[in-house]
């Protein structure tokens, strides 16, 4: 009895991923330039940041907009007062230290591969948004995207980290993301609470097609840096609400030297996720 149901639960993997997949395809057809409009597995374009579809709109064009809007936010989370949930940092356990050190180990193995830039790019990472100048460029494997929803693997990050020096790429550091349904037991299994933060940004107000340019502007009302930031008020507003745009993420800095650095929550404050 056991054997057939494993087989009907790989069935059902493997169609979730086919599906999935196909959702992927505008993205990669754009080669290994880059993704502009969404960052798999954070739950951008597939399920949330797609619902702007159903808003007015002339032209694609309004959704990289909002995309790009998302990721300029984004900088400087200290700013994002309700807009940020983070966990709390945990008591410690026995056993956390060697659990969080395992992780640092396997980050800092998979961030030796892809000290040049162009392996990432040649082994399925995108960059996303690479036409904004950032301060950090998320380069994002959609199948390790795909696989944090089920199964935590340090060794395959969502997204590389990479600061920008003229036309080269310096990695910094990796990021990991699981769904936005666990529960913090759950993100303490994959890495202690007691060592590392995650974070996920929430209470999203889309506003109507017309306005979306406002986000980019000084005192906006709307996005990851708007005074909206209830359903009600996102509602009277003429908006759409989305209480959590992503997933939960963590970023790791593997080749610093102690632990407060490789963790840093300062560090990631100002890094755009």
């Amino acid at each position: 009895m056991r054997r057939p149901i494993a087989i009907l639960l790989w069935i059902l993997l493997i169609l979730n991923c086919v599906v999935w997949g196909q959702t992927q395809s505008p993205a990669s057809s754009q080669g290994s330039s880059g993704s502009r409009d969404s960052m798999p597995g954070m739950d951008m374009s597939q399920h949330n940041l797609s619902g702007m579809k159903d808003m007015p709109s002339d032209s694609d064009h309004d959704q990289s907009e909002a995309s790009a809007h998302v990721m300029h936010s984004m900088e400087g989370h200290m700013d994002m007062g309700p807009h940020m949930k983070m966990t709390a940092l945990g008591q410690p356990k026995p056993g956390d230290q060697a659990r969080a050190q395992k992780v640092v180990e396997e980050a800092r193995k998979a961030a030796d591969k892809y000290l040049d830039y162009r392996v990432a790019l040649a082994n399925g990472f995108k960059i996303f948004h690479p036409e904004i100048p950032q301060k950090i460029y998320h380069f994002t494997n959609s199948g390790y995207a795909m696989e944090a929803q089920f199964h935590f693997n340090a060794e395959h990050p969502t997204s590389l980290l990479y600061e920008k020096h003229g036309n080269d790429y310096k990695l910094v550091g990796v990021m990991y993301t699981a769904p936005k349904r666990f529960t913090e037991d759950q993100l303490d299994e994959r890495i202690p609470l007691s060592v590392a933060q995650w974070h996920e940004h929430v209470n999203f107000c889309i506003p109507p097609a017309d306005r979306r340019k406002e986000m980019l502007g000084p005192h906006p009302e709307f996005g990851l840096r708007g005074s909206i930031a209830t359903e009600d008020r996102c509602d009277r507003a003429g908006g759409r609400f989305l209480p959590v745009v992503f997933n939960w993420m963590v970023h790791v800095y593997p080749f610093e030297k102690d632990q407060g650095s490789i963790w840093s929550v300062e560090r990631q404050h100002g890094d755009h996720d």
